[in-house]
């Protein structure tokens, strides 16, 4: 159904791809396979109208096509489901649904949107894919989750013939991940061609026939998923084995650095109580909607409604705002890095160095100003620190973060703050989306810091991670703790805490 030939684009002295070839049939779900920045969101772009190629070509039904925008991908037959959900705000899940394509109707000799047949219509492809909410609830009082039955409700609606699923999976709780599974199942039974972007192995193996794999902008290998073995695909990922993606634990906890007691908040989460040592990885561990990242936001100052009795370093704090957490020394990197965690537009070096303005430690008195002044030498001199110490991959420390691979953006995000040597680092999904080579650079990162006597905090819903990199791990369920378990528990025990399926008699205190 679907051809490439020799794709190839170049973005000024980037050559993003340089020459991927793909074959798509009908009715098969195919594994795009490659590290963050080999080109598989490039590839996407330019299947989907974003951009054009610069050379080769793409064949529908062995057809030469062209697509000069968005709309003649869509007309042809082609629908995305992103990582980063593509919804607006401000409208229903219904005009999200067929936003730019409403049903209409004649009214008075003239064309009007028919609103009736809309929301019908929007209601019974929202039922097809198992969403819970009504067609007419605006989308900025949904879960990423719920986003996401938005944007896949709008492939179907479109009746596409080509759907590329790009890590759509990386915000789902288990239960939704297999509605996601049985959904690529029925477009295939349907003759519907599938291409599948993902990190996880497991789910490649789960829904795949195929696979390709790009490396550095082109296609490097391809064959079936029931003859592929993980660790030559890794080898065709990153060009080289990765022989161990967790690094050696050597860690000696010290003093308690946080103490929370009683965190509670009137709809989203009750009583949590924990404490966290330096040169500790304290995990948390729950199903989407359990309440940890409202909890982590709490902790920032930005739940104005939680209360809670917080001391670090053995002081108590009010945190009421987040200019009181980070000045306390608590940092926090969010979930969302593209919506909230940096400033795609704003330099690699304006992003790290733009907690540090007005930082107690190093703002306008600190390392990067010379009298009341910034100071252009200093501030690229504690960027160039920062990059080198993370090993952030880019051009220069002038090009804009939304030009990095995820992996490197995930990188900025944390080094900045970093930059202000935190006390505490909540780190909020932190390998969400990036591939396996990234994700060792970041676990070789927690490790640093907590040999170097931080305490850190992760919020994970992946479970292998979560047991390997954490000290202790708690569960929380529907708001609350409702387990603890310390490093070396088995997996079984975790999972049905979280789950409920043999859920403690009590609420556990940690």
């Amino acid at each position: 159904m679907l051809q490439l030939r020799g794709i190839a684009k170049r973005f000024g002295p980037t050559q993003a791809l340089r020459g991927v070839d793909l074959d798509l049939r009908p009715g098969e779900v195919l594994a795009l396979i490659g590290e963050n920045g080999a080109g598989k969101s490039t590839l996407v772009k330019t299947l989907t109208g974003v951009h054009a190629p610069d050379a080769g070509e793409i064949l529908l039904d062995g057809r030469p096509v062209r697509f000069a925008r968005p709309q003649d991908a869509q007309g042809a037959g082609i629908a995305a489901v992103h990582q980063e959900t593509v919804v607006f705000d401000e409208l229903s899940a219904a005009e999200n649904i067929f936003i730019g394509r409403p049903p209409t109707r004649r009214v008075a000799g003239l064309r009007a949107v028919d609103w009736g047949r809309m929301e019908r219509e929007a209601q019974g492809w929202l039922d097809a894919v198992g969403a819970t909410f009504a067609a007419r609830t605006p989308a900025r009082a949904l879960s990423i989750a719920q986003r996401h039955q938005i944007e896949i409700a709008r492939a179907l609606a479109m009746q596409a013939r080509v759907v590329i699923f790009d890590e759509p999976t990386a915000a789902l709780s288990r239960a939704e991940i297999d509605d996601i599974y049985r959904l690529v199942l029925r477009l295939k039974s349907q003759g519907v061609s599938v291409l599948f972007i993902s990190h996880k192995f497991d789910e490649l193996f789960a829904v795949c026939d195929r696979y390709v794999v790009l490396r550095d902008g082109e296609s490097v290998g391809a064959g079936d998923m029931a003859s592929a073995d993980e660790d030559e695909l890794v080898r065709l990922m990153v060009g080289r084995a990765v022989e161990q993606i967790y690094p050696p634990r050597h860690r000696t906890p010290g003093e308690v650095a946080l103490r929370v007691t009683g965190l509670s908040h009137p709809t989203e989460f009750a009583e949590l109580s924990f404490e966290v040592r330096r040169g500790e990885v304290l995990a948390f561990y729950g199903l989407v909607g359990a309440g940890r990242t409202e909890a982590m936001l709490a902790l920032m100052g930005l739940k104005p409604e939680a209360t809670a009795k917080v001391e670090i370093g053995g002081h108590a704090v009010e945190l009421r705002d987040p200019a009181r957490a980070i000045a306390a020394g608590l940092a926090y990197v969010p979930e969302d890095r593209r919506g909230q965690g940096a400033l795609l537009g704003f330099s690699v070096r304006e992003n790290l160095t733009l907690p540090a303005l007005a930082g107690p430690r190093h703002g306008w008195h600190g390392k990067l100003s010379r009298g009341p002044w910034l100071s252009a030498r200093r501030e690229r001199g504690f960027a160039k620190g920062l990059i080198d110490r993370l090993r952030i991959k880019a051009a220069s420390d002038d090009v804009a973060v939304g030009s990095l691979s995820g992996g490197n953006q995930q990188k900025v995000v944390i080094a900045k703050w970093l930059g202000l040597h935190p006390r505490v680092v909540i780190l909020d999904e932190p390998t969400k989306g990036i591939d396996i080579g990234a994700k060792q650079a970041v676990y070789g990162l927690i490790e640093d810091m907590v040999r170097q006597g931080l305490a850190v905090i992760l919020v994970s819903s992946e479970l292998p991670e979560a047991m390997h990199l954490a000290d202790r791990v708690l569960v929380m369920r529907r708001g609350r703790i409702v387990a603890a378990f310390e490093h070396g528990a088995p997996a079984e025990a975790i999972v049905a805490a979280a789950s409920g399926v043999a859920a403690p008699a009590e609420e556990v205190a940690a």
